[in-house]
């Protein structure tokens, strides 16, 4: 895998990110520019779906006006992160921030395949619920921890580095056949 993610990061297209002193700062900032946007839009749906704000909108006039720029906003965060991840690509594998995150990542998608059927497809039918539905609450605040916890591991990645090349799962097993010892 460590080959694979070296054969990567030097690619053209990503050792030209790399070695920029420009290309880089540029993608980080536009990546985080993305977040604030998809960002800001899901926090408005959770909000709406937990019934903490936005009361004075249906559901569904919510959910329904954001989907389309929550996923355009999903593609430029994407795309702007693949970018960046494949530039260091041997790097990130080994930082277990950028592991976590990928992880949530998955989760988000798992989130999504199992509250889209029931709450985020039909939104029309919680607005006639006499009050929000504890799918829709759960799926919220699930939603918010996931994109909390994401957050907060992007944010770590430049901070965490693998110590001395270690994958993380390296470096667990490692403390813990020491404190057999």
């Amino acid at each position: 895998m460590m080959d694979f993610a070296i054969w990567i990061e030097n690619l053209g297209l990503f050792s030209d990110i790399r070695g920029s002193a420009y290309e880089y700062p540029i993608l980080l900032a536009l990546h985080l520019v993305g977040i604030a946007f998809a960002g800001g839009l899901i926090l408005i749906t959770d909000l709406r779906l937990l019934g903490w704000a936005f009361g004075g909108h249906s559901v569904a006039s919510v959910v329904n006006a954001l989907r389309w720029p929550k996923r355009l906003g999903f593609v430029w965060v994407g795309g702007c992160g693949f970018l960046l991840a494949m530039s260091k690509a041997e790097g990130y594998f080994l930082n277990g921030a950028f592991q976590i995150k990928m992880t949530l990542l998955f989760l988000v998608v798992v989130h999504a395949l199992v509250f889209r059927p029931t709450v985020y497809n039909k939104p029309e039918e919680l607005d006639k619920a006499p009050e929000l539905p504890g799918r829709a609450k759960l799926a919220a605040t699930l939603s918010l921890l996931l994109w909390i916890g994401i957050l907060s591991a992007g944010r770590a990645i430049g901070y965490l580095n693998a110590p001395n090349g270690l994958h993380y799962t390296q470096l667990l097993h490692t403390i813990l056949t020491l404190g057999r010892g």
